[in-house]
C-alpha cells in the first residue's frame, strides 16, 4: 500500500475526519473508531512506515517520539496514574489491520495479563 491509499496517511493529511487529540510536526493522534477501552487513542507518524519491522536506523527515533506523545496524552486525558497500556502490532498474525505504523494507547479500565 502506498501513502496515497493509506487511511492513516489520509487522516494525517486531514483528507478524512478524525477526533484529533494531539498533533505536532511528526505525529498525529486521534480517537479509535472501535475503542477497546474508555480511552483508546491511535498515534501515527505523519509519514508512511508500513510496520514496525520496517523501521531502520534512520527512523527508529519514531518509536521514542510516539511513546513520548502517548505519555503526554495519558497525562492530559487523566489515565497516567490509574495506568495505561501501549500496544504495537506487527503484521496480520499479531492483529495489525492498517498497514501504517501506529501505537495504541489504551486506558480508563483495568487490564488483565495475559491480555485476552
Amino acid at each position: 500500500m502506498n501513502k496515497n491509499d493509506c487511511i492513516f496517511c489520509r487522516i494525517a493529511r486531514k483528507e478524512i475526519p478524525a477526533k484529533i487529540v494531539f498533533e505536532d510536526d511528526k505525529i498525529l493522534a486521534f480517537e479509535d473508531i472501535k475503542p477497546q477501552a474508555p480511552e483508546h487513542i491511535l498515534l501515527v507518524p505523519k509519514y508512511h512506515i508500513e510496520k514496525i519491522s520496517d523501521l531502520t536506523e534512520s527512523n527508529i527515533h519514531m518509536i521514542g517520539d510516539l511513546v513520548l506523545a502517548a505519555n503526554k496524552i495519558a497525562r492530559d486525558r487523566g489515565v497516567e496514574d490509574s495506568g495505561y497500556r501501549i500496544v504495537l502490532n506487527c503484521n496480520k498474525g499479531a492483529g495489525q489491520e492498517v498497514f501504517h505504523l501506529h501505537l495504541h494507547l489504551l486506558g480508563g479500565r483495568k487490564f488483565s495479563w495475559p491480555p485476552g
